[in-house]
């Protein structure tokens, strides 16, 4: 007995078979995203959980160094007048019982020389550096933080910006106590001034989740970049790596490459409670932003190939996520479109309290059905700028991408 595919093909509901098919592909990008947000994004609170309370019970947690070596602050000033004299002070004041506070003059038009001076005669342990301002080089910061480590007299370094203030005066023990006899690398969370705009509020969400992330991955093994905000790592480590030689003809990428590069499971460190955080001056509007979006992303295009493929993961299965719930929704079969609902309600919910609870811990701004919009809007921001922003300004790319 024989049969016709036209017969078989006429007892078949495409419909029906095509909203299953949605529903399994959208059920398997589910699966993986909750595995991120479980395992990767809730990092920083497994590790608040294995912090040592108790000396004598040692097992399988914690241990903080709570010695203070002597340790090098690093910072890097472009015309930077006004910022200095606003949050240096917050630096220069920290307790701690040995340290130097190196700032290097990167060039400044402005009257940052003679503010450096002034404090220079208040605080003995500030050295100041400059560079001349007639000093044209493609490497951006590179050669001002160059200069600043070569001045260095300790091994230990710390870095922030000018436009940068710590959020307690126990920022400096805060972050030193993770460096152990192993530790080359400790990453730290560099978060935002808050206001009440818009752009701020995206600059919060896109900075929170940042840090989830390689932070997250950081505590689970793989390291992949560093915030120069507010990162710490040794001047051997540095000269061993031959400086920034690897990536010096990038105009970006003074902390996420050098920590892609040399920094692993065994050698490296988070930091990541509200009290040892930085706050820095957010950008004005979404253009300087998107500025400051694409010179990430240039960097990003050169990461380890294992780093991308992390970091890829998420993004990607996110976008099927959203794109086949959407699917789903036109097939219009209620069975489907409820299932559809239900692995999204779960979804939210889960990322409402990971989210949420990070924020708690680090002291930042909380967020709920913005959640969403962010969720959706940025991959998009994204995708254009390592697409279309990319083709359509092919010439002047890298020098966009510039600090």
């Amino acid at each position: 007995m024989t049969y016709d595919i036209r017969d078989i093909l006429q007892y078949i509901d495409f419909q029906d078979f095509y909203s299953f098919l949605f529903s399994i592909i959208l059920l398997i990008a589910f699966i993986v995203q909750i595995f991120y947000y479980l395992y990767f994004y809730r990092g920083v609170l497994c590790r608040k959980r294995k912090i040592a309370k108790d000396k004598k019970i040692t097992k399988n947690k914690i241990i903080f160094n709570n010695s203070q070596p002597p340790v090098s602050v690093i910072i890097c000033a472009k015309d930077e007048a006004e910022n200095l004299l606003e949050f240096l002070p917050s630096v220069l004041e920290q307790n701690y019982s040995d340290y130097e506070v190196i700032v290097v003059n990167d060039g400044s038009w402005d009257n940052s020389e003679e503010i450096l001076f002034e404090m220079s005669q208040k605080y003995p342990h500030l050295y100041v550096t400059a560079l001349p301002n007639d000093v044209s080089v493609k490497s951006g910061k590179k050669l001002a933080l160059t200069i600043g480590i070569k001045a260095a007299k300790n091994d230990i370094l710390l870095f922030t910006d000018a436009d940068c203030k710590p959020a307690t005066n126990n920022w400096l023990s805060l972050m030193v106590r993770n460096m152990n006899e192993n530790t080359e690398f400790v990453l730290g969370f560099g978060d935002y001034f808050r206001k009440k705009t818009l752009i701020n509020h995206l600059i919060s969400f896109d900075t929170l989740f940042i840090a989830m992330q390689y932070l997250g991955f950081a505590y689970r093994g793989f390291p992949y970049m560093g915030v120069g905000r507010n990162m710490m790592y040794r001047k051997s480590t540095f000269f061993r790596l031959r400086g920034f030689a690897g990536h010096l003809h990038l105009p970006a990428g003074d902390d996420d490459l050098i920590v892609n590069s040399a920094a692993n499971k065994a050698n490296t460190a988070i930091e990541c409670c509200a009290e040892s955080k930085t706050f820095s001056v957010p950008k004005p509007n979404f253009a300087h932003w998107l500025t400051q979006k694409r010179r990430h992303l240039c960097t990003a295009e050169v990461y380890k190939p294992k780093s991308r493929r992390i970091i890829g993961y998420e993004v990607v299965t996110r976008g099927i996520f959203y794109l086949f719930l959407v699917l789903i929704i036109l097939q219009n079969n209620l069975f489907y479109i409820a299932v559809a609902a239900l692995l999204f309600l779960i979804r939210f919910i889960i990322q409402t309290v990971v989210i949420n609870k990070v924020a708690k811990y680090t002291g930042t701004r909380k967020f709920f059905i913005s959640i969403i919009f962010w969720d959706i809007i940025l991959p998009l921001i994204s995708l254009y700028l390592t697409t279309l922003d990319k083709l359509f300004f092919s010439k002047n790319y890298n020098k966009r991408c510039r600090y």
